[in-house]
């Protein structure tokens, strides 16, 4: 399915909300994204945000990870975590699902399509992007990456040659890319950066990918600072 061009809207990154910080009315009609710009699983819902084109529907809340308000936990996510969505009288959790709710549930142009082939395809990529993909790559980081992680970056540039109508995982844009992208991003600049592994090497349709990605605005606006990822990630080896 065609794209609708990206409506771009520039947003300032507000400070986020810590211990000291009070809590913000809950359930009074305001959509909300409590978030971490530094957490890849709500730079998920992030993007699926911006490529919907609904900055003004859905409002960033942003969370201090390292001095999260105690409200947080007490009244809008028990799990304590990031991302959380306040919507309808309701706060709906983890990234998969709230990347397939926001498409679902909001307008703006969809990002799952509707071949049979390709939505079961997608399925089976979305299963395997954080209990096999994310989980073999961080575990990695305490042994030899570049053996260790070559099973997993070969599946991902074998999924990205399964249909040929486009760059991306199912041919067009999709969740399933949106689901990816944030974890490809930081392994991408912390292997290169810690052991000399550039994951694009042998690898042509992941080099596309990679690039097609970062020409996408919805997506370059959320981006992590290289630095940070680095020194974070350190803390897995």
């Amino acid at each position: 399915m065609a794209q609708s061009p990206q409506k771009i809207i520039v947003e300032d990154r507000q400070v986020p909300l810590d211990a000291t910080s009070e809590q913000p009315a809950l359930f009074v009609g305001t959509t909300r994204l409590y978030m971490s710009y530094t957490c890849p699983f709500a730079q998920r819902v992030w993007i699926t945000r911006n490529l919907k084109g609904l900055q003004e529907e859905i409002k960033l809340v942003p969370i201090d990870l390292f001095n999260r308000p105690a409200w947080y936990k007490e009244k809008v996510n028990p799990a304590n975590k990031v991302p959380a969505l306040e919507h309808n009288g309701k706060i709906i959790g983890e990234s998969l699902d709230l990347i397939k709710y926001v498409d679902s549930n909001f307008n703006g142009p969809s990002l799952y399509p509707e071949d049979p082939a390709k939505r079961e395809f997608g399925e089976d990529l979305l299963k395997y992007v954080d209990a096999t993909f994310v989980k073999t790559v961080f575990g990695s980081f305490k042994s030899d990456p570049v053996k260790e992680t070559a099973s997993v970056f070969d599946h991902v540039e074998n999924a990205l040659k399964k249909f040929d109508d486009g760059p991306f995982f199912l041919g067009e844009l999709s969740l399933v890319d949106i689901a990816y992208l944030p974890f490809i991003e930081r392994f991408q600049i912390f292997l290169d950066e810690v052991f000399k592994y550039e994951i694009i090497i042998g690898r042509p349709k992941l080099a596309t990918w990679i690039e097609k990605m970062n020409k996408m605005v919805a997506y370059t606006q959320t981006k992590t600072d290289s630095d940070y990822t680095v020194n974070y990630f350190k803390k897995f080896m």
